[in-house]
């Protein structure tokens, strides 16, 4: 982790609500996992998100980092091409709750919100 890039400005933002969510679920696995985000080919608009949770010990000297008062949010280089500036969001509506990508670099979104194309 010492090697990789820390960055103070956030190339990926998490508002309060997806960050409360995330800690929580990582209380669950382990206190100390950073979140993985990235983008994979596939999808019903070409290529989807990723989230993960992984162990410091695996962050790449390539990899950015963006620090949320103590909670570290990692994004490898290809993916954070498509990333920059999108928002993470999280709703616990009964109907379209769950994690919700707000992506500016997304030229077209699928219905579900899990996948786009840019």
């Amino acid at each position: 982790m010492t090697q990789a890039t820390q960055s103070q400005q956030r190339g990926i933002l998490m508002t309060d609500s997806a960050l409360s969510h995330v800690l929580a679920l990582r209380e669950k696995q382990g206190t100390d996992l950073f979140l993985r985000v990235g983008v994979r080919g596939g999808g019903c608009s070409g290529m989807s998100y990723m989230m993960d949770f992984e162990d410091p010990s695996k962050v790449q000297a390539t990899d950015e980092v963006y620090d949320y008062e103590g909670f570290k949010v990692v994004c490898d280089p290809k993916s954070l091409l498509y990333l920059y500036g999108m928002q993470l969001d999280y709703s616990d509506a009964m109907i379209g709750g769950g994690f919700q990508f707000t992506n500016p670099n997304a030229n077209q979104t699928c219905g579900c919100g899990k996948s786009f194309s840019a």
